[in-house]
């Protein structure tokens, strides 16, 4: 269900091809109200990350919306490699237009930090879609600030899924496992959105022939974006939008089944980091999307980004 007035939305992130997706989803719906997009080093480095958010702001027309830097690193251990998944520019070479407007000069901790301070308690949103370095900064540094947050909603984890980093882990979580480990403990609502859910929700080419035929620049682009994942000659005949779930769960939640679960998560140096274990009692710390209306919410995608929008209408 639609929030009747825009909320006020923080989107984290580390673009990313589903990143890039998600980011646009946000943008063209009237729902959210995004007031500003922080970055994290995850998929690759973090002036990377930066630099294709401010492109895709670029691409929608929207430099009003500001972008702040955030953490280089995780934090307390290596960064991971870049996945390459997304080539070298993080979102598979798909052509967009040069940053309108710089990053802020600010720390995306510290901006968040005053930002929230100036909101009323419980107004502003946090959508997470890469490693939770940031948020987890927040909590530790800014404890008050981060109270503030009305809640999280992350794409994050597996429970009864394969990882795809490892046996049991999801890359977010594995990335940062001491950030998602300060987040899970930190009292601040969060939804997470794991693999069980997300690899249910596959785009495919068909969706993007519809998407690009529909003559809308936003669909265009996703589609554009899309296409990306079957360049490579192993391509399979779907792909998951993992990040682009947590948009879509905050839109309609109704089309997501949840169960509240107590979950912890390995810190562990080998490969066990990021993996998350349901306890067997114990304080509900976190509301878990289990289950998806996977038509239902590509349908939902499709609705929001076929519909009129004025934006940048040009590719590169």
């Amino acid at each position: 269900m639609a929030h009747a007035k825009p909320r006020m939305t923080v989107i984290d992130t580390d673009p990313g091809i589903d990143d890039a997706i998600g980011i646009l989803l946000a943008l063209a719906s009237p729902e959210f109200n995004i007031v500003g997009i922080t970055t994290v080093a995850g998929n690759i480095g973090i002036e990377t990350t930066t630099r294709n958010a401010c492109r895709l702001l670029a691409f929608a027309g929207r430099e009003d919306i500001p972008v702040f830097q955030g953490a280089a690193a995780p934090l307390d251990r290596a960064g991971p490699e870049p996945l390459g998944l997304h080539g070298e520019d993080g979102i598979g070479a798909v052509a967009l237009p040069d940053p309108m407007r710089p990053h802020e000069t600010q720390h995306a901790v510290e901006w968040l930090a005053s930002f929230l301070l100036d909101q009323p308690a419980g107004s502003v949103d946090m959508l997470a879609l890469g490693p939770l370095t940031n948020l987890a900064r927040l909590v530790l540094e800014k404890p008050e600030a981060a109270r503030r947050i009305g809640r999280i909603v992350a794409m994050g984890g597996a429970i009864h899924e394969h990882g795809n980093v490892g046996p049991r882990s999801e890359f977010n979580l594995w990335a940062d496992p001491e950030a998602a480990a300060v987040i899970l403990g930190s009292g601040v609502p969060l939804v997470l959105v794991p693999l069980d859910v997300t690899r249910r929700v596959r785009a495919t080419r068909e969706l993007a022939s519809r998407l690009l035929n529909s003559g809308q620049p936003k669909a265009q682009m996703v589609a554009h974006l899309v296409q990306a994942y079957f360049t490579s000659p192993t391509a399979q005949d779907s792909r998951p939008l993992h990040d682009p779930c947590v948009m879509l769960f905050a839109l309609s939640p109704e089309l997501f089944q949840c169960e509240d679960l107590e979950l912890s998560v390995s810190v562990a140096r080998d490969e066990k980091a990021g993996e998350l274990a349901i306890m067997a009692e114990g304080k509900i710390l976190v509301r878990v999307a289990m289950r998806v209306d996977a038509q239902a919410v590509l349908e939902l995608l499709t609705r929001q980004l076929t519909a009129p929008w004025e934006g940048y209408s040009g590719r590169g």
